[in-house]
């Protein structure tokens, strides 16, 4: 029997449900027995990569303002709730799971058509309104953050799905440390721009470096903004930028600290492996990244900072990286880890189908 997977746009989306698929196949079902829909984003290229087939969809998201862009955008889902329809037809597809997004629409509506279970996904603590407008089709919606189920009738808490490799058997620190050519004497911030870069922070990094700091910074710039800050850490000792990295178990094996944005997969990454952190949500997420970064805050395992008390950054470092204070928020953060996240949903969706 063949399991849906909808998950497109961003790798806040489509990573998630990666880990689902890898946990579906480690409990015995075949790869060719899993599906995706998505678009031409970045799942066009991962998911493939990864083993798994992908069917394109041409989508578009919702504008949040009247607009008639909208229409078209409302054309579209009825199109591809058509086309994914025929596709659960052809393939023997008996469950749909949802991550969010675009894509949720037309999977959901296909799903109900086809008269087989929908499940759904939140990854945020605010739930997205694709998810919010599907979820009255759905058997059951997993979410990563308490705040979020309890805007569900059918919710249950499960944390963010996140893939094998970065949970099973990570490398040590000196590993790790020997992978960036970091000075093992010496403590790390990690810095995490995201996978486009975030300019506030990698000119924040700057400043810190600036202020001869006795830690090191291992700093992922972003794939799209990378070269520029080579080339000023080339001529700043201390400072390790690297663009991208597909392997993030290293990136926090080496990082004794980090300071991140607070996307849902970022924040749920830093509590499975215990990192403390600073958080500074983008201001332009709808207030997502705000309410994922307070959770974490809460428990005691990150200090949240917001883009215009940047200012502080350097005050906040300092204190972070005491190693009293370190350890502390490490363990406030793995408190509230969700590791298992993927198989539940993954141990769930089968059931469904058995």
């Amino acid at each position: 029997m063949t399991i849906g997977i909808a998950a497109a746009g961003t790798g806040g989306h489509v990573f998630p449900g990666l880990a689902v698929a890898e946990a579906l196949v480690n409990l015995g079902t075949p790869p060719e027995d899993i599906v995706f829909f998505g678009g031409d984003r970045i799942e066009s290229t991962v998911v493939p990569e990864a083993g798994f087939e992908l069917v394109k969809l041409n989508l578009a998201g919702f504008v949040r303002k009247f607009s008639t862009d909208n229409v078209r955008v409302l054309a579209g889902v009825a199109a591809g709730a058509r086309l994914i329809s025929r596709q659960i037809a052809d393939r023997g597809v008996s469950a749909m799971l949802a991550m969010g997004g675009y894509i949720t629409g037309p999977a959901a509506l296909a799903a109900r058509r086809s008269r087989i279970p929908l499940f759904l996904h939140e990854q945020n603590a605010v739930p997205g309104l694709a998810n919010r407008m599907a979820a009255r089709l759905a058997r059951k919606v997993f979410v990563a953050f308490p705040a979020a189920g309890a805007q569900f009738a059918r919710a249950e808490v499960v944390g963010n799905p996140l893939r094998p490799a970065l949970l099973a058997n990570p490398p040590n620190q000196t590993r790790a440390l020997e992978r960036y050519a970091l000075d093992a004497s010496r403590s790390v911030l990690g810095v995490l721009g995201g996978s486009q870069g975030a300019d506030a922070l990698n000119q924040a990094v700057q400043r810190l470096v600036d202020s001869n700091p006795g830690y090191q910074v291992l700093h992922l710039a972003g794939s799209n903004q990378h070269q520029e800050w080579t080339d000023r850490a080339a001529e700043r000792p201390g400072w390790t930028v690297v663009p991208f990295e597909e392997h993030m178990q290293f990136f926090y094996a080496a990082a004794d600290a980090v300071v991140a944005r607070a996307g849902a997969l970022t924040v749920s990454e830093l509590a499975a492996t215990g990192t403390p952190s600073i958080l500074v949500p983008y201001p332009g997420a709808s207030g997502h990244q705000e309410a994922n970064a307070l959770f974490l805050a809460a428990a005691g395992g990150a200090v949240v900072l917001a883009q215009p008390e940047l200012g502080r950054l350097e005050h906040e470092v300092s204190r972070i990286m005491e190693p009293a204070e370190r350890a502390r928020r490490a363990a406030a953060a793995a408190a509230v880890g969700r590791p298992n996240a993927a198989v539940r949903v993954a141990v769930e969706v089968r059931e469904a189908i058995q």
